[in-house]
């Protein structure tokens, strides 16, 4: 079905955080899969463990006891301070997961019509559920009627936390992303994501984060919102967790935790051995090669050169991000520059209609970094002067 507007490249092999196309033509992939591919293409580790892992057993069932389902679980919950977690296979399905835990907890909390918030300009998936909970009328459109029970306000806006409070009386929870990926790469002032946490306790409401783009070290932290030295009640995974192997994961602490049971939810495919054995590759990597710390280096030196590049250009207005997660918002929409830089050998898209994105892999080099840089300033300058 028509549902992508395709480049016109079809790639063969990948090595790290380069791409061949069918001609051999080499790229150098500042997207990663759009924040997926965290060790980058081809990874040893993780194309051991699926081969191995394939050849032993794929699939069973959720009704039976999956020993490294179990084994993941721990280590997620490990590295995010989270106590327990519900697996599935994409970040839409683990904040469709997420929503399902707030009604639960507020019908457990004698409320009828529980009700969430959510923010403008946020993405969190393409079911019907999480579309009606973004803030783009672009991805809405069509599918109306939306799933009601959600109540939007600005980003980065703690007062209208309180507002809504006034206005609805059914809120049970609030489920933002701690960066806006879709919208823009949209980092929120330093006191937002403690001012909603704040919040959240004060009026018993779960605070909910979707962290699919922002997880996984992607920020220069597992989570996006240990930037902000504060813990959700829920928190989902998805794109890097497996490298590229489908699989996605609900997280949750505390009451939030404790609230889904047998019957209320799950998955055929979700936590089966075959992506289980690729979350646990990439895992152990970032913990061994100290990738967490490298993509916050590496982040600093990226936003660094491509300040020093770019200054000159009177198009760019701003640009921003944490660690490997850095957007470039220019004067003008943009679209057209994507196909600039691929010409040049360098894949990265457009958000927001105007926010150049790179989500490079975790484990690009400063050397690599250096190339992002000036392959995207001489994209750029090219794309001014078309």
């Amino acid at each position: 079905m028509a549902t992508y507007q395709r480049l016109p490249v079809s790639f063969e092999r990948g090595e790290g955080v380069w791409l061949w196309d069918a001609s051999g033509k080499k790229y150098l992939d500042a997207l990663g899969g759009i924040a997926v591919c965290v060790l980058g293409h081809a990874h040893p580790s993780v194309g051991r463990a699926v081969a191995e892992q394939a050849g032993r057993l794929i699939h069973t069932s959720n009704i039976y006891h999956i020993a490294r389902q179990e084994e993941l679980a721990k280590r997620l919950a490990s590295v995010t301070g989270l106590d327990r977690v519900f697996f599935c296979n994409s970040g839409a399905e683990a904040n469709e997961a997420a929503i399902k835990i707030a009604r639960l907890y507020g019908h457990g909390r004698g409320v009828d019509a529980p009700e969430i918030i959510v923010s403008q300009g946020a993405f969190h998936g393409r079911t019907l559920a999480t579309i009606s909970a973004s803030g783009s009328k672009k991805v809405q459109a069509g599918f109306e009627p939306l799933v009601p029970g959600f109540v939007r306000v600005p980003y980065d806006d703690l007062s209208s936390l309180a507002e809504a409070a006034q206005e609805h009386r059914n809120i049970v929870a609030v489920l933002i992303e701690p960066i806006q990926g879709e919208g823009g790469i949209v980092v929120p002032g330093k006191d937002y994501l403690r001012g909603v946490r704040a919040e959240c306790d004060r009026r018993g409401w779960l605070m909910m984060l979707d962290e699919v783009q922002t997880g996984m070290g992607r920020t220069g932290e597992w989570l996006a919102s240990q930037l902000a030295d504060i813990s959700p009640d829920v928190a989902t995974l998805a794109k890097g967790l497996g490298n590229g192997v489908p699989i996605g994961a609900c997280l949750a602490r505390g009451e939030a935790s404790e609230v889904l049971a047998p019957g209320t939810h799950g998955s055929t495919f979700g936590g089966n051995p075959l992506a289980c054995v690729a979350a646990l590759a990439v895992v152990d990597t970032i913990e061994q090669q100290g990738l967490v710390q490298h993509a916050a280096d590496m982040g600093r030196r990226m936003t660094k050169g491509l300040g020093e590049e770019l200054s000159p250009l009177r198009n760019v207005r701003e640009i921003r991000g944490r660690g490997l997660m850095i957007g470039i918002e220019l004067e003008r929409a943009c679209a057209g520059l994507v196909s600039t830089a691929l010409e040049r050998g360098l894949l990265v898209n457009v958000t927001a209609e105007r926010v150049i994105r790179l989500l490079p892999a975790l484990t690009i080099t400063p050397d690599e970094v250096d190339q992002v840089v000036a392959l995207l300033g001489e994209s750029i300058r090219a794309f001014d002067h078309g």
